[in-house]
């Protein structure tokens, strides 16, 4: 858990001006005569010697400086020296591909694009304004869902950015983590742009995963997973740390992305289905198929390292594996109860947590881990088209054509 400690505000009390000023008496000037120096012959010195330092250095440079950061990058790269983690193989060498699948998600990621702005939020706003138009129930759940996600989509992209990225070793699959982390910043200001529009308290919103139990104890989990890989010594290459960077995959990709993004999307995409609030639902739908992609990638990903590290792998790692599905299990079902306290939009707190005990035994398979809940159902069957990409509706069918393109930029 965070440690939720209160600063005080120092009161910066401003310097009072002296009531009579002392008028300094003005310094006498020297009567030198000023000679103009010819600017333009200074000038074309002072490039002509930066010009001969910078030959001069370029001559000097010790061509073997770097060759031991380059060791075992000097020559092309085979496809079966790349690996998932601790290669050495050059990272900057994209090609040959080893892995097919890194590279499709990462065009399929691309041909997805989209921006906020291009949904029209207008009928929401009018909604949100009407002081009938939503039950209190209803608005406590577009409320939670914002205040979560606004902050849940910036912990996913700095734990890529700033951990994950330094240790996946595979040119392909950090192309892919690029586009992810850039999918995160349009997700966390899809958020931005509906508290927006909707008029929200922004501070209270972006502060929530801090203020309300249910919120800060899901950040508070993902969190506990990216101490030890944030800090700038950290390393692969031996089995201990490596399964550090296993277990942060599993929280972000498994649990964060595939768990305690359930509940509250399920929320709004019903709010959706009955055309209440359906600006924020497209938007929903569109990160959506963002996450959809996150996940998948990420359980190829972890079964990747599992499979050129079977090492890892062993009966621990696989008790906590499953251990952290169900720890997350239980804490979106907790999260499921504070926001549905009552039955609400055709669902309730119950059949979320049957629908989490469905989605936990998927994450379990996923990493071919037994089911925890046999018998477990999904109470949401219009669900599975949209998270699984079944959907044969283009989900970008009602967007915005008008782009801006190269021709449109002004480079003056």
């Amino acid at each position: 858990m965070l440690s939720w400690e209160e600063f005080e505000e120092k009161e910066v009390k401003p310097v009072k001006a002296e009531t009579q000023e002392k008028k300094a008496e003005p310094a006498p000037q020297p009567q030198e005569e000023q000679v103009e120096q010819p600017k333009v012959a200074l000038q074309t010195g002072s490039l002509s010697d930066r010009l001969e330092r910078a030959k001069k250095a370029v001559a000097d440079f010790d061509k073997q400086t770097g060759e031991e950061a380059l060791q075992g990058m000097g020559s092309r790269v085979d496809v079966d020296q790349k690996a998932m983690i601790n290669c050495r193989a050059d990272v900057n060498q994209l090609v040959p591909f080893k892995y097919d699948w890194a590279w499709q998600k990462y065009l399929d990621g691309c041909a997805n694009h989209w921006m906020p702005q291009e949904i029209n939020m207008t009928p929401d706003v009018a909604l949100w304004k009407n002081e009938d138009g939503l039950s209190d129930d209803e608005r406590k759940i577009v409320m939670r869902s914002l205040g979560f996600f606004s902050t849940a989509d910036s912990l996913v992209a700095n734990n890529l950015v700033l951990s994950i990225y330094r240790h996946i070793t595979n040119p392909e699959c950090r192309q892919y983590l690029l586009r992810q982390s850039f999918e995160e910043a349009i997700h966390t200001h899809a958020y931005q742009y509906i508290i927006q529009s909707l008029g929200m308290d922004e501070a209270e919103l972006f502060n929530m995963y801090r203020e309300v139990p249910s919120v800060a104890r899901k950040a508070s989990w993902a969190l506990d997973f990216t101490k030890e890989l944030d800090d700038p010594n950290f390393v692969t290459g031996e089995a201990k740390q490596d399964k550090k960077l296993l277990r942060n995959l599993i929280a972000f990709y498994c649990v964060l992305e595939g768990i305690f993004f359930y509940c509250g999307f399920t929320q709004i995409l019903s709010m959706g289905r009955r055309n209440k609030m359906t600006g924020t639902s497209e938007q929903f739908q569109y990160i959506l198929r963002d996450e959809s992609m996150h996940l998948n990638f990420g359980i190829d990903m972890i079964n990747q390292i599992k499979l050129e590290n079977p090492h890892l792998w062993d009966e621990e790692m696989q008790d906590q594996a499953a251990g952290m599905i169900l720890q997350g299990m239980e804490l979106e079902i907790e999260y499921a109860r504070d926001t549905m306290p009552r039955g609400v939009l055709g669902m309730n707190a119950s059949m979320m947590e049957e629908y989490l005990n469905y989605i936990a035994n998927r994450r379990l398979v996923q990493l071919g881990l037994p089911e925890e809940f046999p018998k477990a159902e999904n109470p949401f069957p219009w669900m599975s088209e949209i998270m699984d990409l079944r959907k044969e509706k283009n989900f970008f069918e009602t967007r915005v054509i008008e782009y801006q393109t190269g021709g449109a930029l002004n480079w003056d």
